[in-house]
């Protein structure tokens, strides 16, 4: 059973120097319907105008995700990590016992468009940790790229908790296919462009959940950027 999340239908937060759309709930966004997919919490798409950002601020017990559409991001963090990521890369950070950190467009000049994804963890009280990897464009367009897993496999960055999550550059006519195995649920985000997902057509920023095992076909006429979650 696949059920969709349109667009429009997010939470919207317009601050000036940040438009953001929460596609569950996230601050002062509340609906009990979108509380999040199995272990997938927050998945926010946010444009932040440039020299802006958030400064310094705390999480616990989170795995957080953090893949930029357009644009570079400026990291730092409690653990002496400063780092900047451009889009083909994906940053993963497993906040714990508590980290503090901050992120900042790093342009004067350009936008910068990101998706801030947090799961929670398997197990509370961890150590902190971060971690960035750069994703081969090779394996991201016409494939479903692991970006994240439990086990770090094929290149993707560790997360604590059964997910696996995969990202896809498709181009006019690609196709790609992905089957959940029974007793898995899964999310799908369209990021940029459009898709048609078995029969349905999603634009960008819909979203649709999978709720039972189910044979996935990803298509495009055009051309899209889309995030697949398989989840507990």
């Amino acid at each position: 059973m696949i059920i969709l999340r349109n667009a429009h239908e997010r939470g919207h937060a317009q601050q000036g120097w940040l438009d953001s759309y929460h596609t569950f709930s996230f601050a002062d966004y509340y609906d009990p319907a979108h509380m999040g997919v199995s272990v997938l919490r927050v998945l926010n798409e946010d444009r932040v105008q440039p020299g802006q950002g958030f400064p310094s601020h705390s999480h616990r017990d989170m795995e957080i995700l953090t893949y930029v559409l357009a644009g570079a991001l400026a990291h730092k963090d409690s653990l002496g990590n400063g780092s900047v990521i451009h889009p083909g890369e994906v940053q993963r950070m497993s906040a714990g016992t508590g980290i503090t950190h901050s992120e900042y467009n790093a342009s004067s000049i350009d936008l910068l468009h990101f998706l801030q994804i947090w799961l929670l963890p398997n197990q509370t009280r961890l150590s902190p940790s971060y971690e960035q990897r750069t994703l081969p464009k090779a394996t991201t367009r016409e494939h479903l790229c692991l970006i994240a897993s439990p086990d770090g496999r094929d290149g993707s960055v560790t997360i604590h908790q059964d997910a696996f999550v995969y990202a896809t550059t498709l181009r006019p006519g690609d196709t790609v296919t992905h089957t959940l195995a029974p007793h898995r649920t899964g999310y799908l985000h369209v990021a940029r462009g459009d898709l048609i997902l078995n029969s349905h057509t999603l634009h960008s920023g819909d979203g649709r959940k999978i709720t039972t095992g189910e044979s996935l076909s990803l298509f495009t006429e055009r051309a899209a950027e889309v995030l697949l979650f398989d989840l507990s």
